[in-house]
């Protein structure tokens, strides 16, 4: 009888080492959820970041007035009736 204590003592430590302890373990379900969290919030953050992008595209593509402003600002577009001045200052 004490012989099957015994066992079945060993068996259920078994099982809580596989419960505690190794693949598919709590600390692993722990740091898998934790990861999948992170990677969502990432995933939002891109998300947003992605349809600033597009709206940008889609304006640049459907409005000459958008793709002179950025003319202007990054390449230093002045227009044929236009007189440009640089200020320097000492």
């Amino acid at each position: 009888m004490k012989l099957l204590w015994a066992i079945m003592v060993v068996l259920i430590l078994l099982l809580q080492v596989r419960l505690w302890v190794g693949e598919g373990s709590f600390a692993q379900v722990w740091t898998l959820e934790r990861s999948i969290a992170e990677q969502r919030e990432e995933n939002t953050e891109l998300a947003t970041r992605n349809e600033r992008l597009y709206a940008e595209v889609r304006n640049l593509r459907n409005e000459q007035s958008a793709v002179e402003e950025r003319a202007r600002m990054n390449l230093g577009l002045v227009r044929d009736d236009e007189t440009f001045f640089l200020v320097v200052e000492q």
